[in-house]
């Protein structure tokens, strides 16, 4: 079929083909090529699309409107080794434990369709296909019934700052797509002032939410999403979803480097954007606990331990720049539910030379009151896969390429393993896994017997614990949270935190120890939530943590 050009795509007469027909794009030099808006491919990139049918899934849980923010804890995920099956349907029967445990949400690292067979997905091309290693859309759709059904949310991450650098023809037939002469870190940069592109991507951020009936988005790298039109596609985006989606809780988070506020700011009708990782926060964690002091953790090696109460108390540490304005307000106007905070994630474990998680370098007791600390806090938690269990099993970056681009991602590999830990004694950039190699992604696998242990039992039952309490004495301050809440306590002690969160009539103070030696409390109410039982020790004890809350 003959399609013709308007001046501002390529269009065609509507024809009629049934659902579950395969087809493809002829250019004018006789390649074919996939549907950039494809819903499912038969196989891989550069293989034909199919129609799908919209309305085939019949969902169960019709009446999920969703949850408030301020309850969200995060379990995020990668599905290709979450299971040993690597799909979406696997991923359904593990989805009970972590309901039991007192996880509210799921977040799935990116399935946009990228190349090859297995990768992080931050690598896609095709943003509207789910990818057919992991299932097809409607296998997707019943992931997420299944998890509203137990009371989980489920956000996507969506990779919107670039595309993937095998697989994409767009440039063949459509160059205007991307901005000339502008990159991002990863590839073109695109050139979002132009109509048909805005219209690709809010279409797609609705598509996820509205067809998928996803609970929200989490945006990568926002930082490198630059946009010289009217008002700027992150704006529009989320104008668009709170216009199109008032019946349901939306949450939509960024991943911003650069420290950013003022897409979090509250307006009339609440804020547009829910939350950011925190980096900040995880840095000077890292660095206080484990020594490692190179790469992205240099700019937190002096002051670590006042750094640390610092990002506990009011967000960031770096000044933020400004995403859609001329001004980004103070982190600590903010209240701290906009800040999602984790000890760990997919890019701090799969870039260490060895993929190894923190529990596994730091010492046990220290880990707990970590937990204790990100679990008990007003920010929102975030764990990675394995964490509720303390699994052994190493998560690599991993990949699926072949020839020169294979290459340049192993010639990386050093220069990542180096900003985040460096190599180990005896270990050389030679050593690393080939993020290529298959058994590099079969080793990234969680070993779901771990969690079957009597320490990975153990383990689970303090999550869940420590999650109760948060749930019924935590959660129900947060409705109430508002900027300029935390303070530092002055004098606390070296290797401690010690924070206070005002929420109206309430305070909640944390106090951690993380020194080898008991430190004593200052004065506090009798309220103490954690630890429970009617025990009152005079001082804090090493490694440990306590709550308190207080009527201010």
């Amino acid at each position: 079929m003959q399609m013709t050009n308007s001046g501002d795509g390529w269009h065609h007469v509507d024809v009629y083909a049934p659902p579950g027909s395969s087809y493809s794009f002829v250019l004018k030099d006789g390649a074919v090529v996939g549907d950039p808006a494809s819903r499912q491919q038969v196989g891989q990139l550069d293989g034909p699309s199919i129609l799908t049918n919209d309305n085939s899934y019949h969902w169960r849980s019709v009446e999920w409107i969703g949850r408030p923010w301020e309850e969200a804890v995060i379990y995020e995920i990668h599905v290709g080794t979450f299971t040993p099956e690597g799909t979406f349907g696997a991923a359904v029967e593990r989805l009970p434990r972590l309901a039991e445990l007192g996880f509210t949400a799921v977040e799935l690292m990116p399935i946009a369709h990228f190349p090859g067979t297995r990768g992080w997905g931050y690598d896609g091309v095709l943003q509207f296909a789910p990818h057919t290693a992991y299932g097809s859309p409607d296998d997707l759709k019943a992931l997420i019934d299944a998890a509203h059904g137990l009371g989980l949310m489920v956000f996507l991450d969506v990779v919107y700052n670039h595309f993937g650098p095998e697989g994409n023809c767009l440039s063949r037939y459509a160059p205007q797509f991307f901005r000339t002469g502008r990159d991002t870190p990863w590839g073109p940069a695109i050139a979002y002032e132009q109509e048909p592109v805005r219209r690709y991507f809010i279409e797609n951020a609705l598509y996820w939410l509205i067809d998928f009936r996803l609970d929200g988005l989490r945006f990568d790298a926002i930082d490198q999403i630059e946009d010289t039109g009217g008002e700027h596609i992150l704006l529009e985006i989320a104008r668009a979803v709170r216009s199109e989606i008032a019946s349901r809780h939306i949450h939509l988070i960024t991943e911003n480097p650069a420290n950013g506020t003022d897409l979090m700011v509250d307006l009339p009708g609440g804020r547009l954007y829910q939350a950011d990782w925190n980096d900040d926060f995880h840095h000077v964690l890292h660095v206080a606990v484990t020594g490692e002091s190179a790469g992205y953790y240099e700019p937190f090696r002096r002051d670590t331990w006042a750094k640390l109460r610092q990002a506990m108390a009011h967000g960031y540490l770096k000044p933020g720049k400004a995403i859609i304005g001329d001004s980004s307000p103070p982190t600590e106007s903010l209240p701290p539910t906009v800040f999602v905070h984790f000890l760990q994630n997919h890019d701090q474990v799969g870039n260490r030379a060895l993929g190894d998680r923190l529990h596994a370098i730091v010492d046990r007791p220290i880990y707990r009151a970590l937990t204790e600390m990100l679990l008990l806090s007003p920010q929102v938690p975030l764990l990675f896969m394995g964490d509720d269990h303390l699994s052994l099993r190493p998560f690599h970056f991993f990949a699926d390429y072949t020839g020169a681009i294979a290459k340049a991602i192993r010639d990386n590999r050093p220069k990542e393993a180096a900003n985040f830990g460096g190599f180990p004694e005896e270990m050389s950039a030679a050593d690393l896994q080939d993020p290529n190699d298959y058994e590099t992604f079969i080793r990234s696998k969680i070993n779901w017997h771990e969690a079957a242990t009597e320490d990975g039992i153990a383990w689970g039952e303090y999550i869940k614990f420590l999650l109760e309490i948060r749930r019924g004495t935590i959660v129900p301050l947060l409705s109430q949270a508002t900027g300029y809440s935390g303070i530092v306590l002055t004098d606390t002690p070296d290797r401690c935190v010690f924070v206070d969160w005002t929420f109206r009539s309430k305070v909640l103070q944390l106090r951690a120890n993380f020194s080898q030696h008991s430190v004593a409390l200052p004065a506090t109410a009798d309220n103490r939530v954690y630890p429970t039982g009617d025990t009152r020790e005079a001082g804090l004890g090493p490694a440990t943590c306590q709550v308190f809350i207080r009527q201010s």
